[in-house]
């Protein structure tokens, strides 16, 4: 009997998305219907210049550096690097595993989200920056828009105050800050991957890491 009340019910709500969804589709057919060919054409155009416009971006975030994980080799690159794009994540490490954790959702991410440059720095290689930023607790992550630090992803406390956390979890937590786009749902496919994404990280962490703190 429970059953068929579960069933009822789920059986409504695919009705009401479906009709929901069959309602958007004649909207916009009947929108298509009101226009006439100079309209098309306009809309066409206006089109194009999107794509060619985020064609650009893309390949100047390219040119920068965006779409990889990679490292400043020295302290004095880090004020070019986020003078060079408007939303960086900058990870500041030293050779332990919590760090060698975090590493891996972010290599993940950076590919993701090429819109944002994600980068790495040594701390104990950076005395300069790490007074100026007061960053204690590795690893830090510090947010960077427009060339000024906005925002701190400090350890694991804000990600559940464990190093099993998802990257989608770490994802959530940096469009916080607006440093990556994001549309309220993971581009990752978490539903789906995060029990498998948490189990993968750790493993292959553990396997590059022969010295865990």
């Amino acid at each position: 009997m429970e059953n068929s009340k579960i069933q009822e019910i789920l059986e409504k709500q695919v009705l009401t998305v479906a009709k929901a969804v069959e309602d958007k589709i004649d909207d916009d057919i009947a929108a298509l219907d009101r226009l006439d060919l100079d309209d098309l054409e306009a809309l066409r155009e206006r089109r194009l210049q999107q794509m060619k416009r985020m064609a650009e971006k893309r390949s100047r975030w390219i040119s920068l550096g965006h779409g990889e994980y990679s490292e400043i080799p020295v302290e004095k690159d880090f004020f070019s690097v986020v003078k060079a794009s408007d939303r960086v994540v900058c990870h500041f490490y030293r050779e332990n595993w919590p760090c060698k954790v975090m590493d891996k959702h972010l290599n993940i991410l950076a590919k993701q989200h090429i819109e944002t440059r994600f980068v790495k720095i040594n701390a104990e290689k950076s005395p300069f920056l790490t007074e100026k930023l007061k960053i204690i607790v590795l690893p830090t992550l510090a947010l960077v828009k427009n060339a000024k630090v906005e925002d701190y992803v400090v350890g694991f406390d804000e990600l559940g105050g464990t190093d099993e956390f998802s990257t989608e979890e770490l994802e959530e937590r940096l469009a916080k800050c607006q440093v990556i786009f994001y549309e309220g749902e993971s581009s990752i496919n978490a539903s789906k991957s995060s029990a498998q994404t948490r189990r993968s990280v750790r493993q292959s962490a553990r396997a590059d890491s022969s010295d865990s703190e």
